[in-house]
């Protein structure tokens, strides 16, 4: 549903996880500081992949600054299943996605704790 990419986006990025092969971006337009269309692409393992599409559908038509307040508790309880250490990285990749591509348009920067998420 929310796959693909937003033609002319305000705001998008990219990032890897190294240790998976998982690939993650997110493109999107806002409108009245509402995020009004949100899309992922990209491919890697299900939890990275499923973590994306639930992100997208859960801050699509949420202001901006939701991707601000929206943690790795928030994302963990979406996914509602167990996640190893191992596999953390790639359940929180597109969250580190998102949350870059927003900040950029806001004109911010990640914090320390949200670059290692």
């Amino acid at each position: 549903k929310s796959r693909g990419t937003v033609t002319d986006p305000d705001f998008a990025a990219r990032d890897t996880n190294p240790l998976c092969g998982d690939v993650i971006a997110f493109t999107g337009r806002v409108k009245d500081r509402k995020i009004a269309e949100l899309k992922h692409d990209g491919h890697g393992c299900a939890i990275s992949q499923a973590a994306a599409e639930l992100l997208a559908e859960q801050l699509e038509g949420k202001p901006v600054d939701a991707v601000r307040t929206f943690g790795k508790g928030d994302l963990l309880k979406l996914l509602n299943i167990d996640i190893s250490p191992v596999r953390m990285k790639c359940a929180l990749l597109g969250l580190k996605v998102l949350k870059l591509a927003a900040y950029q348009h806001l004109g911010e920067t990640l914090s320390q704790e949200e670059e290692s998420l």
